[in-house]
């Protein structure tokens, strides 16, 4: 039995895991309310017990309950730009050779944070021939001496590389809860392209953001969406954090990127089930569901973004899109009239399968 602690859960999804016999026609489940001291204040979290024959314990998980919150329905494009919380290298300034390398995250200098560019600078006028750099490579840390350089105008010290500190591109808003305007988007993460570094968030901000067009997806072709925004445009709202489940933030406006009489509340892997659901998009141009059928719904023994399989349905997305392109990671999953999921990857050799990440992952 290979459950995570954090589940979203509540009574039906139990229920209807002991009717379906779903962990085997010895086991059954009961959902249990307990307090814990949260930041000094008594917060109220659940327990599911698993027990043999219906009475020895054998796994007991932490659990997050359901509550009554309502949550827009996202699947419409947005804008994001993200100011990197760390330098990322861009490539060597004039053939000096370092060990650092294209997409590499540098994050100390010396033993000092860097929050930004200009920090940089400073740093290394106050080293030697060598300067100490943290780094992240492929999401690990590493460190390594570098030689500075001297500019030849400037007399000031440098590393010989080029930098940058931010990100921008487009995915998909999934929820948006109607009372706090948190949101969750994309689920998974954002990434440097050439390096696979999940990119960590100093702050950065959503926008609306223009479909122009779409690529459509064949066999070992993903398609894309073609879409536009300005970044110095009116901010719809803070991204917070940048998460192997996508980001998270909080919405200043929700104009334009919900519909207020459609909402949902969002419901716990448990209640997974195979069969038919449906996903939200915008790519025609209004927001509209989509058919899909849940192939294959993992319990998974760790967090993962690819926690379930799909199969697109619906003729009118397949021929729009031939399934799933990139830029609809984010797309909500809807079944049973709640948020259970969003689109995360496309099957590269079959585009009109995909794979979707729990909401419970996401909040």
């Amino acid at each position: 039995m290979s459950l995570e602690n954090g589940f979203l859960v509540e009574l039906n999804d139990i229920e209807t895991v002991n009717e379906n016999k779903t962990f085997g026609d010895f086991f059954k489940a009961e959902l249990k309310e307990k307090e814990k001291i949260v930041g000094g204040q008594k917060v109220k979290q659940g327990e599911v017990v698993f027990k043999l024959f219906g009475f020895i314990p054998v796994k007991k998980v932490d659990v997050v309950l359901a509550n009554d919150d309502e949550y827009y329905v996202g699947g419409v494009p947005i804008g994001l730009s993200i100011c990197s919380d760390g330098a990322i290298v861009v490539s060597e300034e004039n053939d000096v050779a370092t060990s650092l390398k294209e997409g590499d995250i540098i994050t100390q200098i010396n033993g000092q944070e860097i929050e930004s560019l200009n920090q940089i600078e400073d740093i290394l006028q106050e080293s030697g021939e060598e300067a100490e750099v943290k780094f992240l490579r492929k999401n690990k840390e590493l460190k390594t001496l570098i030689k500075t350089t001297r500019d030849e105008n400037s007399g000031k010290l440098k590393l010989g590389l080029w930098v940058k500190d931010d990100i921008t591109g487009v995915g998909t808003l999934t929820f948006v809860n109607k009372k706090t305007k948190e949101y969750g988007a994309l689920g998974h993460p954002i990434v440097e392209a050439n390096s696979g570094n999940v990119v960590p968030v100093a702050n950065g901000n959503i926008y609306e953001c223009n479909l122009i067009g779409i690529n459509k997806g064949k066999r070992n072709a993903p398609g894309e969406l073609r879409c536009v925004f300005v970044s110095n445009s009116k901010s719809k709202g803070t991204i917070e954090n940048n998460s192997k489940f996508g980001i998270n933030g909080v919405l200043s406006d929700v104009k334009g990127l919900v519909d207020e009489n459609v909402t949902a509340k969002l419901g716990g892997r448990l209640g997974v089930k195979m069969g038919k659901a449906y996903i939200f998009s915008s790519i025609s141009g209004i927001r509209e569901e989509y058919e899909i059928e849940i192939i294959k719904a993992n319990y998974q023994k760790s967090a993962d973004d690819k926690s379930l399989v799909f199969r697109v349905k619906d003729k009118r997305l397949l021929e729009m899109t031939g399934g799933i392109v990139q830029g609809m990671s984010g797309s909500p999953i809807i079944q049973d009239g709640k948020i259970v999921g969003a689109v995360t990857h496309v099957f590269l050799n079959d585009p009109t399968k995909g794979y979707g990440v729990y909401v419970d992952w996401m909040v």
